[in-house]
């Protein structure tokens, strides 16, 4: 019968399953045809479900494919609709055509037959099913927490049918796939037939899902393939990445035979390998299984291959994979340089020595060149910088690596031998081609031999063109020290504090360096509120990790400062022991003048400066071979002059001061510490100008020693007899350290509230905040310990303070400390 010319019924309002069941329920009676689309797992069935209860509980009788005949007595509801052969579907289409029709078909996106399309085409816009959002999934849940729920819905995708499986199946909040909710998967694997079936296996494995890829793989047709893929989409196997989804992966995983996915791995790894692509993802699940402890050669070079993309991302990794290609064939000696690096990446550095010096002393050993750059990184780490620069100026003439004669240059120098540093860079001949890597370490070296022989402005700029010139190999390098690192260092050691960040965050951003010097460029930014005397800040910094002698040297050195700003005696105690250990594990060199300086200040104020003494002693010889260059030598003679004024050595204070006048010329903060020092001879010879001592530490801060300007302030203001002077430098100090003035009001009611103590008893209690200890007070003041003690009590008891703690506190806010 044709019904072209007979009025259609209306296509459904609303694309959304929500407005299907409204139009339903709001007149089971009214004619109403729709498709409803969806992939597998995504509610059709269900919803299917509702609408024929619906349509039974208002007295509408409900057909299926089997009584199309009763179309006009009823709805018809039909599932599947894609699985229809073309003769239901003519009749399907033929019902939809009729006035007053009540016809809802549900399907899924393909594959689509001819028959299949053109009844879709009389449905209309179909309602789209989609996946479950998080919120949607809460509500379902009802008792997950939110991070679960965010790992259900990673895992799930939002598939309703399998987010329903986890949660019938999974314990509370246990972020594991049940076993029997993977198990339910064999229905939805088995529907897909043979070649659907094999191609999510083969995509399980790690095989990109295309088509030319699997068909090769799978030894299948690209039209097979085709039509798997359509399948595998419609089946909701798969995100809109065409990528399986995790739960559909997983399930594959433990549903697949061992034997098949273990044969599809081995032909993918063969095409990867042939075309050089990744085989990381491959063969990583393979570890610890059997199979990757048998003798087999696509096995042995594929784990081989993977352990060198992991070598960066994830080097204990790239240990387990190296080790598994040694047992599947592979010859030791073939890996063990690589071995070597992946150790040294991995922070095991004593395996790392060890294997590099099997490779070195092994004439039958590939890439020898590797194991002496592992060994010479290695040795820098540890402290043994001029081992380090020995090994590569061996290497130089012998095996050659890029930037090795550079590196043994910038050993050299460190450890004080400008004249073996200055003969092999005389040499012409390179290593390879000028790659970045070669054309930074040329400039470190240039930039540290003009450190020493030259000017501070052309050096930093050198250092740091090195720096920005290793940026593109980041995490790709494995050397003794980054050119960032040294370039921190220099612009340390002459108070270009912009250049140290901006240089550091570089650095850390990049991975210069690779992960052997991810902890000292950490470390090295450290400095920056060390120098501002911000100690929560450099706390924060602080790495808590297993370090090595190079970086728990400044690590300890930095726990020193802080302890010491902090006047925290207990602290600083408390770092002693590892200090002492630190130091004696790391030769003196160029490099560790910084934390060598910050640790002889530590020691002067726990009066046990006698064990440092020795390596401050190899640090002058160093210096004294290279010259006394201003640059590296007038930091560590600042601090021996900060010492000499915590233990009040007027003689050793005058011998410091007048090195650091002449130094004064080389660079501006040079010049600030020279000037400092002459402020500091008067300042503990009594002679206090509030205006000298001002500008001397506003120098100091403007210089980048921010804490020592405020320290200068602070102790003039203490040493001075002038009530006004000592309150204007106090305020001086307060300034320098970023704390903001205080307001006249709350200064004269503080001045009222201190006008309850003596005179005496200020200045007594101006020392003890200090850090003085009551008999060093008592010497200051010509009073004995015992008197001190008594004139802490009074002060205790006058302002009403519980204990030492509540009184030191209270004092901070009376003197404006």
């Amino acid at each position: 019968m044709n019904h072209s010319t007979t009025p259609r019924p209306a296509p459904m309002p609303d694309g959304h399953a929500a407005g299907l069941r409204s139009a339903v329920a709001a007149d089971p009676t009214a004619s109403l045809v729709a498709g409803i689309q969806g992939a597998g797992g995504y509610g059709k069935t269900v919803l299917l479900e509702q609408l024929a209860r619906t349509y039974r509980d208002a007295g509408v009788a409900v057909f299926g494919t089997n009584e199309l005949a009763r179309a006009d007595e009823g709805a018809v509801l039909v599932d599947d609709a894609h699985r229809l052969g073309e003769t239901v579907l003519g009749e399907l289409r033929e019902i939809a055509r009729r006035p007053g029709a009540r016809l809802i078909v549900a399907y899924r996106p393909g594959p689509r037959p001819a028959a299949l399309a053109e009844l879709i085409g009389d449905l209309g816009a179909p309602v789209l099913l989609a996946a479950l959002g998080r919120e949607e999934i809460a509500a379902q849940a009802g008792w997950a927490a939110p991070d679960w729920i965010g790992w259900l819905h990673a895992q799930t995708g939002g598939v309703p049918r399998y987010v329903s499986r986890v949660l019938a199946t999974a314990e509370p909040g246990t972020a594991e796939l049940p076993s029997r909710a993977l198990d339910q998967f064999q229905h939805d694997l088995d529907q897909l037939g043979e070649a659907g079936s094999e191609c999510v296996t083969a995509m399980a494995v790690g095989a990109t899902p295309h088509p030319d890829l699997l068909a090769a793989l799978l030894e299948l047709t690209p039209e097979a393939v085709g039509s798997a893929l359509l399948a595998i989409r419609a089946g909701g196997l798969v995100g809109a990445d065409d990528v399986l989804l995790p739960i559909a992966r997983a399930a594959s995983l433990r549903l697949t035979p061992w034997e098949l996915r273990l044969r599809v791995t081995r032909r993918l790894v063969e095409i990867q390998l042939a075309r050089g692509s990744s085989v990381l993802p491959l063969v990583s699940p393979l570890l610890g299984a059997d199979i990757a402890l048998l003798p087999e050669s696509t096995l042995a070079a594929a784990f081989e291959k993977a352990g060198e993309e992991a070598l960066q991302s994830a080097p204990h990794l790239a240990r387990r994979l190296l080790a598994a290609a040694v047992s599947a064939g592979t010859p030791p000696a073939s890996v063990a340089a690589r071995q070597a690096r992946a150790a040294a990446v991995a922070g095991d550095l004593d395996e790392a020595l060890r294997l590099a010096d099997q490779v070195i002393v092994d004439d039958s050993v590939p890439d020898k060149e590797l194991g002496v750059q592992v060994a010479a990184s290695v040795l820098a780490h540890r402290g043994l910088l001029e081992r380090s620069a020995e090994l590569c100026g061996w290497s130089v003439g012998r095996l050659r690596w890029p930037g090795d004669r550079a590196f043994a240059a910038v050993g050299l120098i460190g450890a004080g031998r400008l004249g073996d540093a200055e003969e092999l860079l005389r040499s012409t001949d390179d290593a390879g081609p000028p790659t970045s890597m070669t054309g930074a370490a040329a400039q470190l070296a240039a930039g540290v031999r003009e450190s020493v022989v030259g000017s501070a402005a052309t050096a930093l700029s050198t250092l740091v063109r090195a720096a920005s010139l290793s940026e593109p190999v980041g995490r790709g390098a494995l050397v003794p020290d980054s050119p960032a690192a040294v370039a921190a260092l220099v612009a340390l050691h002459c108070g270009e504090l912009d250049v140290v960040q901006s240089t550091l965050d570089k650095a850390i951003g990049s991975g210069s360096g690779g992960p052997l010097l991810h902890y000292r460029h950490r470390l090295l930014a450290a400095w920056l509120p060390l120098l501002r005397g911000d100690t929560v800040a450099a706390r924060a910094k602080l790495p808590v990790a297993e370090l090595a002698a190079r970086d728990r040297l400044l690590a300890t050195a930095i726990e020193a400062g802080i302890a010491s700003r902090d006047n925290d005696m207990a602290a600083l105690a408390a770092a002693r022991g590892q200090a002492r250990q630190a130091v004696a594990e790391h030769s003196v060199d160029l490099f560790n003048l910084l934390p060598l300086g910050e640790l002889v200040v530590a020691t002067a104020r726990l009066r046990d400066q006698d064990w440092i003494a020795p390596y401050l002693a190899e640090a002058r010889a160093l210096l004294d071979r290279l010259g006394n260059p201003p640059l590296w030598t007038s930091m560590l003679t600042w601090k021996r002059l900060q010492a000499a004024v915590v233990l009040e050595e007027l003689d050793e204070a005058q011998q410091f001061a007048g090195e650091l006048g002449g130094m004064a010329h080389h660079n501006p903060l040079a010049a600030a510490m020279a000037d400092a020092a002459g402020v500091w001879l008067r300042i503990l010879a009594g002679q206090v100008d509030q205006d000298e001592a001002e500008r001397a530490a506003r120098a100091l801060h403007a210089a980048g020693l921010a804490w020592d300007g405020a320290r200068l302030a602070g102790q003039a203001a203490i040493r001075t007899a002038d009530r006004r002077a000592m309150l204007a430098l106090l305020e001086c100090a307060r300034a320098l350290q970023g704390k903001p003035p205080r307001p006249r009001a709350v200064r004269g009611a503080m001045s009222a509230e201190t006008d309850l103590l003596s005179e005496r008893e200020k200045e007594v209690a101006e020392l003890v905040l200090a850090g003085l200890t009551y008999k060093q007070v008592g010497k200051r003041l010509f009073i004995s310990a015992k008197t001190v003690e008594h004139h802490i009590s009074r002060i205790k008891q006058r302002l009403g303070c519980a204990n030492r703690e509540d009184l030191l506190n209270r004092l901070r806010e009376l003197l404006g400390h």
